[in-house]
């Protein structure tokens, strides 16, 4: 068999053949060099995190089996924490596939994926029979988190980008009448 093995030379790169490594190193676009490399990691991230939900849907399905040897109601406390730690995972996926497509992190999907694993660690205690201290600062930072993702709704840049958009279309429709 005959390959073809294309080498990476200085013509293929359009580059002249004297130009030192420096030069080429400083003509290298490091931003270039960066997405690719954030997008590799970012599709590894998303397989990891589809790999972790297969695994946690299997293992809660295993769980189930259990209900012939176990109390009902142990069982099932389990399985809803594991279901609540599987939507935190969502929450993540949520925010890794985001940046992925729109290079940025929405801060909506942090505080959701907070929010999440808080209300698990808040059932969880619930069902351990936790002591109210706990629950008290469980519960407070619960009510703080609730109210930063309303405020992060409230004054969000796309809220406030589509509120003046509807004031001017309702101030072009006022100069029509």
């Amino acid at each position: 068999m005959n390959f073809n093995i294309h080498r990476l030379t200085a013509s293929r790169l359009h580059l002249p053949e004297d130009i030192s490594v420096r030069s080429r190193l400083r003509a290298l676009d490091l931003m270039a060099v960066w997405t690719w490399g954030i997008k590799g990691v970012l599709s590894l991230m998303i397989v990891t995190l589809l790999a972790a939900l297969t695994g946690g849907v299997l293992r809660i399905l295993l769980d189930m089996w259990q209900l012939a040897d176990h109390h009902t109601e142990v069982v099932l406390r389990q399985v809803i924490i594991d279901m609540l730690i599987l939507l935190a995972i969502v929450e993540v996926f949520k925010t890794t596939a985001t940046y992925f497509s729109e290079g940025r992190v929405k801060v909506t999907f942090i505080v959701d994926t907070i929010l999440v694993v808080m209300l698990t660690e808040v059932i969880s205690q619930w069902f351990k029979g936790g002591d109210w201290p706990a629950f008290a600062a469980l519960g407070g930072i619960l009510l703080i988190l609730g109210i930063v993702r309303v405020m992060v709704i409230q004054w969000s840049p796309t809220h406030a980008k589509q509120s003046a958009y509807s004031y001017m279309a309702h101030a072009k429709e006022g100069d029509r009448t």
